[in-house]
């Protein structure tokens, strides 16, 4: 299983902050550092200083990092323009010499669309953007150079565009698509995805996941060994059981909540837990770092926690 460290700058964080988690994420080992895309604080905190934009904080990140992947857990489909997104995520492949991931979804936070004035359609609504939005980024990627891209949609409408810049990474970089949605979250995945996450849920609710995006592989004529799958949970991982209250503490969780419903507790009890949803066929683990100021929490995990399940 591939670790990779999941951060949530919106709850308060600045590039420099980010910068150095990044930094060790590459120093540790670990396979990608990956961030929300959110534009508002979730819970009572007070966010400060401000949210960052993902795409502007990981092009930034291409320059200053040399082996990690870098991407978004997710982007949402209602925050940009799929042609200028398109353009966004292609430059920074460029930049990193390959080494983005595009995660892409529906949206979900009503809230930080009102703070910022952007439009939030209903779920169907949210979908639909979702669903052009993936035939569009991928047709321009995909388009060959010296050619012109065209595409007519009930939300989206390109006429002759020449479908520039190319990313590094060809045929695009890969997407991730991800969701509890029953029908067409494992549709989307089988068709345009190179992985399909299963983002904080049990194993069994995991299990369940992972077998309809399969299913909708098969019914779609692709292997469904040819779709990586993966999960995402907050972890929390101390050297003895007062570290782990310890650092539970400091992001506001209870130990045993984070045990039951995440993943939690000491290097050995977090690998067993790792483990449980590598037995059910997850092959990436996205660490979610709720306490960015703590390096040497990425430090533990690295030395006690990823030798025994990469």
């Amino acid at each position: 299983m591939l670790l990779r460290i999941f951060t949530e700058p919106q709850q308060g964080a600045s590039y420099d902050d980010l910068l150095a988690v990044a930094r060790k994420t590459e120093e540790c080992g670990f396979d990608a550092f990956f961030r929300s895309d959110h534009y508002l604080v979730m819970g009572d905190g007070d966010g400060l200083p401000g949210p960052t934009d993902s795409w502007v904080t990981l092009a930034g990140l291409a320059r200053e990092t040399e082996r990690i992947k870098l991407g978004t857990l997710v982007s949402s489909a209602t925050f940009r323009s799929p042609g200028v997104l398109a353009i966004s995520v292609a430059q920074v492949d460029q930049m990193s010499g390959g080494r983005v991931e595009l995660g892409l979804g529906a949206g979900w936070f009503e809230g930080e669309h009102a703070a910022y004035g952007l439009d939030f359609p209903d779920t169907v609504g949210r979908f639909d953007l979702l669903t052009e939005q993936l035939e569009l980024i991928t047709g321009l990627w995909d388009t060959p150079v010296g050619e012109k891209y065209s595409f007519d949609g009930k939300h989206y409408q390109l006429k002759d565009s020449p479908a520039l810049p190319k990313p590094v990474q060809q045929p695009h970089p890969p997407i991730i698509v991800g969701g509890a949605g029953k029908k067409r979250t494992p549709a989307l995945a089988a068709k345009y995805a190179a992985e399909f996450n299963a983002g904080f849920r049990s194993v069994e609710e995991t299990t369940a996941m992972f077998e309809r995006v399969r299913a909708a592989c098969r019914a779609g004529g692709r292997d469904p060994q040819t779709l990586a799958l993966s999960t995402a949970h907050t972890v929390v991982v101390g050297k003895d059981d007062a570290q782990v209250k310890q650092r539970a503490a400091a992001i506001g969780r209870d130990v045993e909540d984070l045990k039951q419903n995440s993943v939690a507790g000491t290097p050995s009890e977090v690998v067993d837990r790792l483990g449980q949803f590598a037995e059910v066929g997850s092959q990436r683990q996205y660490v979610q770092i709720m306490d960015l100021a703590d390096l040497d929490h990425l430090d533990l995990i690295a030395s006690e926690v990823l030798p025994q399940v990469s």
